[in-house]
């Protein structure tokens, strides 16, 4: 059974950074793309970033561009959200993507999901 499991949320002040990490198992991951994706009560599976399968390809959405770094460790088949300067808007559910050859930014072009993670973010 394909899982992936978020960690790392959580509420801090604006300013503050918060590291999320994403562990899959029942797959080999490090043969896939995985992307980080946010849902508000606006917006649902926002793009947030993503990264191939290597590690040596990432790309962002604007909004977080400068302020996120996404990284993968195959070794323990966990990627990582570094999130820095976190704002108000930042306030989430996270989610972590797994499946695609290469990164994209469509929710459609990953098959596996994880649960979430809650990240609010305070004024």
């Amino acid at each position: 059974q394909v899982q992936l499991v978020e960690s790392g949320g959580g509420e801090v002040q604006a300013g503050d950074s918060l590291r999320l990490s994403c562990t899959g198992s029942g797959r080999t991951f490090s043969n896939d793309a995985m992307g980080w994706f946010r849902r508000t009560p606006v917006k649902d599976r926002e793009f947030v970033a993503a990264i191939d399968f290597s590690g040596g390809n990432t790309n962002y959405a604007d909004s977080v561009q400068g302020r996120f770094i996404v990284a993968r460790d195959n070794a323990k088949s966990t990627v990582y959200l570094q999130m820095n300067s976190l704002k108000p808007e930042d306030t989430a559910v996270y989610f972590c993507a797994a499946g695609p050859t290469i990164w994209s930014r469509a929710v459609t072009s990953y098959p596996y999901w994880g649960r979430g993670t809650q990240v609010t973010v305070s004024s």
